[in-house]
């Protein structure tokens, strides 16, 4: 595609500030909903300084050739569970999803020494495109009831922990969220089309307001869009509750028998991960017109996002993994520019300490997010199908291995052995594997 900026190019100082905004906007509401799902006290602060600086390692390794945002992973959320579940105390849980980081990152450690040595040729054979493009697909595709599932709830919960908004009206602030963006993009000038999600946020924001505004002074509670009511303990400025604070108390009292747990609950899902690693790889490759398998080369993306992830949860609890938002980011705004990335995370470091920046993105409702959310998924699910766009589907040996991804994908295949759960998308890729070594020798 043709970007605006490319992986080199460095805006201009203004410009860059809105740009890395706009990817912080991007990546935020998957970030920060990890530690809230979680819960046991992680820090939604402390998950961003995480992603920012699990990020800045990242792109150390990748020599800043991959323009491309580490946030929160929740292919990890069971494994966290077990790291809390399996502890006797709050402090050994802490320690424990540590402990866990460490493990995963290793995985990615070794498989980058073995890429090394072996080199990328053999993944381009396991994985052609008529594999790796209905995969991508499918990371869209299976977000997009999470996208549909925002645009219809609020920030104000009754008792029950139900959005009180009317669905209707949330419908409505997320709908001028997605067509702002839309318009943005495709009929704006310059910095306009450089920046449509914090436009389109921004609209959605202001229809949300309005309407919280009428239904507080009317006591409406259908029109209560967002909870405004966080800013009263806001405090100005509070260094995070980072991960290894806690964690330093539950080490000594740590046995094998725990350690053993928090690596069965990490390893195998770390090998999953791996899978989608290079799918999302794969992807930003496409938007770039690049393959950074080969350069910088998969050996310095998996050492980058292992050890990013190391010591992204040292700091926040959370492993972490390139986000398809941040892909979805730069795509759509021809913005490939490292140094936004760069920018970012800097960013994400120094809000992590401000309590009313904090705060703020925190009250953007659920449903302003879900519009965004449409176009960031969709985009994805669309660059994966474009990687197919020269593979002959009218041969059956192709048809039946994008058809075995796409219906294994969307259907939500999962297989879970005891407390490890292999993913719809790590179901059907492997699937889509297996199917296309089977008809692969199969004649043109």
């Amino acid at each position: 595609m043709n970007l605006v900026y490319g992986v080199k190019d460095k805006p201009k100082f203004g410009q860059l500030i809105v740009f890395a905004f706009q990817q912080l906007l991007a990546i935020l509401a998957a970030t920060i909903a990890v530690p809230s799902i979680v819960g046991n006290g992680m820090s939604q602060s402390a998950a961003l300084f995480g992603a920012g600086v699990g990020t800045l390692v990242y792109l150390l390794f990748t020599k800043f050739k991959s323009p491309v945002f580490l946030g929160s992973s929740f292919a990890f959320l069971g494994s966290m569970f077990a790291a809390f579940g399996g502890a006797a105390s709050a402090s050994i849980g802490f320690a424990g999803i540590i402990i866990g980081a460490v493990f995963a990152g290793l995985v990615y450690v070794v498989i980058a020494l073995i890429v090394k040595l072996a080199g990328v040729k053999w993944i381009n054979k396991l994985m052609p495109a008529v594999v790796i493009g209905p995969t991508v697909s499918i990371i869209g595709l299976s977000l997009a009831t999470n996208a549909v599932g925002d645009l219809q709830v609020g920030k104000v919960l009754n008792s029950d922990g139900a959005s009180v908004a009317s669905v209707y009206v949330c419908l409505i602030c997320g709908l001028i969220t997605l067509f702002t963006v839309v318009l943005c993009s495709v009929f704006g000038k310059k910095m306009t089309k450089l920046i449509p999600f914090i436009i389109g946020i921004l609209a959605g924001y202001i229809a949300a307001a309005i309407f919280t505004v009428i239904g507080i002074k009317t006591g409406n509670d259908a029109l209560k869009v967002i909870d405004f009511s966080v800013f009263k303990n806001m405090t100005i400025f509070a260094i995070p509750e980072f991960t290894f604070i806690e964690a330093f108390k539950g080490f000594k009292a740590i046995d094998a028998t725990y350690i053993a747990t928090v690596a069965v609950a990490y390893i195998p899902v770390a090998f999953v991960v791996f899978a989608e690693h290079i799918a999302d790889h794969k992807n930003l490759s496409s938007v770039i017109d690049q393959d950074l398998l080969e350069e910088p080369g998969l050996h310095r993306t998996l050492l980058g996002d292992g050890v990013g992830s190391m010591v992204g949860a040292f700091f926040g609890g959370c492993p972490n993994t390139t986000y398809g938002e941040s892909v979805g980011c730069v795509a759509i705004t021809g913005n490939a520019s490292v140094v936004t990335i760069l920018t970012t995370a800097i960013m994400a470091i120094i809000i992590s300490f401000f309590g009313p920046f904090v705060t703020f993105l925190a009250t953007i409702p659920n449903c302003v997010m879900g519009g965004v959310c449409i176009t960031l998924y969709g985009f994805i699910a669309v660059s994966g199908l474009k990687m197919i766009q020269d593979v002959d589907l009218s041969q059956n040996k192709n048809l039946f291995v994008v058809a075995v991804i796409l219906i294994c994908g969307i259907g939500g295949l999962s297989i879970s052995f005891g407390k490890v759960t292999l993913t719809s998308i790590a179901c059907a890729l492997i699937l889509g594997i297996i199917t296309n070594l089977l008809v692969s020798k199969k004649e043109d």
